[in-house]
């Protein structure tokens, strides 16, 4: 791609000129159709350092309302102090339905830099390749239209504007070491640049243009925007199809074939309570010193206790070190976005703990059976979720996720129970009687989630849970043991 791309064909710069401003007016034009079909727009502006990548920018938005779009550089931050997942700040900065995005550099400059300077292994790097595919297709399916272009400049003309740069006060600051290392070695960059191009055109093609021509430069990147707004506005907002990838998955009973009938004791519970309690502090101290991430998961039943489970993992907790985020229906502002969107943003640090009270799995349960997604968007979600959980193992998470299981008879019962008890009277609402209306058809969707998301990697546990205490202790104890595995297997990856 890359290294067969024709460098300084000639100009016409009149003609570049006025075809220029012609595009420029219907970019204009094309921003108010954008906003009424809901369209977002993601435009990564990749290239070589002193290609001209901010210039590009500058020009493609100079006839924009600037309510109605974002520039965003994304920082390259070396990998030993990396808090977050690989495409954190990419998946953060992604557009609302109806406003564009212009990201100036993103993840093949990540990617490509950490691997060259031998901060990722090579393995790492092809994961990371990977979940850009991944990455890219779910924002398509979900009906972005994304533009790709990278500024290529040949070395001899990167040196001549690197030394202007350099040479003039008032622009030095813009040349880094980077910048003069990347020069240094233009020609195994040239490589690995042609190579992720390569391997992540697939579903979002490359667009490469010559950096070395700025008016040629300006009017093929419009061309190319205004051209790829105007085959989405009259295709309509794609949605994909869903599709099979084999995941490594555990054997899961359906819902009906679990015991409910675990319990335990008031003496033991409190003996098991502050025994694992105290573990899971002592645990906590470990992880945050190792920075591993943990992200726990809680489904489950209306009234089943997800809320007293959690209050029991958090109490132990160092406050400082972890999150609960319940989630309930998406804000316009998420719901005008790719679903994973609200989740992306709510991601713990290195070494933090994230408990999430309703999760991204209520695309394939309470939007499925309400009809808030499409049937396409919700059979794709299973995918989706499977390939979003294998990143944040990857990236050295611990996942784990809980069915909170009671029957509907005990559910019965606590619902009656708050409906009767004043200072319980706001637990219930007239939702969950409409949700108990429809048991049986969320017990189907939740043995097909359960089938087909519960990975090797992020697994299911179902929690009976007609014993609050018995659901709370068997809950503690999956998490202190996975813990306590994540702690071994840093401990021996660091040895060898």
């Amino acid at each position: 791609m890359l290294k067969d791309f024709e460098m300084k064909k000639r100009e016409d710069k009149e003609t570049l000129s006025a075809e220029t401003k012609d595009l420029r007016a219907v970019l204009l034009g094309q921003q108010q159709l954008l906003i009424e079909a809901k369209l977002p727009v993601l435009v990564l502006i990749e290239g070589w350092a002193a290609a001209g990548k901010g210039s590009l920018i500058k020009e493609l938005i100079s006839e924009i309302d600037p309510r109605f779009y974002k520039v965003v550089s994304p920082v390259i931050i070396p990998e030993s102090d990396e808090r977050y997942p690989f495409l954190y700040q990419y998946a953060s900065a992604i557009p609302v339905n109806g406003k564009i995005t212009f990201m100036d550099s993103g993840w093949m400059e990540s990617a490509v830099r950490k691997f060259m300077r031998h901060e990722i292994t090579k393995d790492e790097y092809r994961r990371r390749i990977r979940q850009v595919n991944e990455f890219e297709r779910q924002l398509r399916d979900s009906g972005y239209l994304i533009l790709k272009i990278f500024l290529h400049i040949e070395k001899d003309e990167q040196f001549q504007r690197l030394r202007t740069l350099s040479e003039a006060p008032e622009t030095e600051w813009r040349v880094t070491n980077e910048d003069l290392w990347q020069h240094k070695e233009y020609k195994r960059f040239l490589s690995a640049y042609d190579e992720f191009m390569e391997k992540t055109s697939d579903t979002v093609s490359w667009n490469i243009l010559d950096g070395s021509r700025r008016k040629s430069a300006v009017h093929d990147a419009m061309k190319l925007l205004t051209e790829k707004i105007d085959k989405g506005l009259k295709d309509g907002k794609y949605v994909g199809e869903p599709f099979d990838e084999k995941f490594p998955l555990n054997k899961m009973p359906d819902l009906a074939d679990v015991d409910l009938s675990p319990s335990i004791d008031e003496e033991k519970y409190k003996k098991e309570l502050k025994k694992l309690q105290t573990r899971l502090s002592e645990l906590h101290n470990i992880i945050y010193r190792k920075k591993i991430p943990v992200i726990l998961c809680y489904e489950g039943w209306d009234a089943a206790g997800k809320g007293g489970n959690i209050r029991r993992i958090a109490y132990p907790l160092d406050p400082r070190g972890f999150d609960v985020h319940p989630i309930a229906s998406p804000l316009p502002h998420e719901l005008n976005r790719q679903f994973l969107w609200r989740f992306w943003t709510r991601l713990p640090k290195t070494g933090h703990i994230c408990i999430f009270d309703r999760t991204w799995y209520g695309r394939v349960m309470v939007e499925r059976l309400e009809g808030f997604c499409s049937e396409k968007d919700w059979k794709r979600a299973y995918n989706e979720i499977n390939e979003f959980e294998r990143m944040l193992t990857d990236w050295g998470a611990v996942v784990i996720k809980f069915w909170i299981h009671i029957d509907s008879d005990t559910q019965l019962a606590r619902f009656t129970e708050r409906q009767n008890t004043p200072e319980k009277q706001w637990k219930i609402t007239d939702e969950d009687w409409r949700n108990r209306e429809k048991w049986d058809d969320y017990e189907v969707a939740v043995d097909e989630m359960l089938q087909k998301t519960s990975t090797k990697y992020a697994p299911w546990y179902i929690i009976e849970s007609n014993d609050k205490k018995y659901a709370r202790i068997k809950t503690l104890k999956i998490i202190v043991k996975a813990l306590e595995k994540a702690c071994e297997e840093h401990f021996e990856h660091i040895i060898d």
